[in-house]
């Protein structure tokens, strides 16, 4: 009888956790939208000829929300006993990381949601779990069972499709014989690069604490973004990012993906099992597609129809694996575990 009440508890435990994730997904997969929606609003609010919510505007001022959220709620894991155990090579590649992860790769995908429909993005961006798992059994030797092969040679070959057919365009290449979109080409290259960043992650950071590990990828992210996009576009290109019109905005954006999604993301975290939580992150790009139909009206065409179908099977044959090695392993989220899965999430709007 006394075990009862336990185990009750411990199930309706579980429920919030399940609710926290899934509401911390619907803010991520529909951020690309969001983030279209908001330049598309600067666009019409210009100020001497430039628009106030640039993409570079949002995902700097996003990226100091990021910074202060994340401040206040792991502010006690950097205390200098925790500090002291982390060694000089684990920051040379924190900082590694922290530049590929928190500057080049989100700087690929804000300029790629300039230059194409953020459908293309979110499904290309489905190019990084199979990369990162190919580099894992190479490079790591982990192992992996045959469901997760087939789902991420599955996905790979619907990240393939929505490139390759896509219809001709203005911001387009050739290569190959094929026509390839620029936006395309960049969200690839971003893939690519958070998946050798989560790579270097798990095999040199996994011990380091999360909040240790998130803030200083954000601000050092931030900060290398900031000079780079200097270097690349002058001076100039944050001159209206202190303007009234833009942090009017970004005070909603900040409040809604960046304060609630990684609120609700963390949370749900730590209350619940690791397939649960990779189970909802799986419907990131479903989600993102919705939302770009709901908020810019961007319906799907012929190749990204193709490639989201062939992407989401492969994502749902995955987890049949994932979900299967969750059984025989732990069953709530370890602080390693939660690293490891918010390395894994990779890029996550902001």
């Amino acid at each position: 009888m006394l075990g009862k009440p336990h185990k009750q508890q411990h199930q309706v435990s579980k429920i919030p956790g399940q609710i926290y994730l899934w509401l911390a997904i619907l803010i991520f997969g529909a951020s690309s939208a969001i983030t279209r929606k908001l330049t598309e609003i600067g666009s019409q609010h210009f100020i001497d000829g430039r628009n106030p919510i640039s993409l570079c505007n949002v995902l700097f001022v996003g990226n100091l929300c990021a910074l202060i959220l994340m401040i206040a709620i792991y502010w006690r894991q950097w205390n200098r006993t925790r500090l002291k155990k982390i060694s000089r090579k684990n920051w040379f590649y924190l900082v590694i990381v922290a530049i590929l992860s928190g500057a080049i790769a989100p700087g690929l995908i804000f300029q790629a949601l300039a230059l194409t429909h953020v459908n293309n993005v979110v499904l290309v961006g489905r190019l990084e779990p199979p990369v990162t798992l190919a580099l894992s059994i190479l490079l790591l030797k982990e192992r992996v069972n045959i469901w997760e092969i087939i789902g991420a040679i599955t996905a790979f070959f619907g990240v393939t499709l929505t490139i390759i057919l896509q219809p001709p365009g203005q911001e387009m290449m050739q290569m190959a014989g094929f026509h390839l979109g620029i936006g395309e080409i960049l969200a690839v290259i971003a893939a690519l690069v958070l998946a050798v960043a989560t790579i270097l992650g798990k095999q040199h950071l996994s011990q380091i604490p999360l909040g240790v590990y998130s803030v200083f990828r954000t601000a050092l992210g931030t900060i290398i973004f900031f000079i780079i996009a200097l270097i690349l576009y002058g001076s100039d290109h944050f001159m209206d990012v202190f303007s009234p019109f833009l942090w009017q905005w970004m005070l909603v954006y900040g409040a809604v993906i960046v304060v609630l999604g990684q609120s609700f993301w963390i949370k749900g975290l730590r209350s619940s099992s690791v397939s649960v939580a990779s189970l909802v992150g799986s419907f990131t790009p479903l989600v993102g597609i919705i939302a770009a139909y709901l908020v810019l009206g961007e319906a799907p065409n012929i190749a990204q129809y193709i490639g989201g179908s062939l992407i989401l099977i492969g994502i749902f044959i995955s987890q049949i694996g994932i979900r299967n090695q969750g059984k025989k392993n732990i069953k709530m989220i370890s602080p390693v575990a939660e690293q490891k899965l918010d390395m894994d999430t990779g890029f996550k709007g902001i």
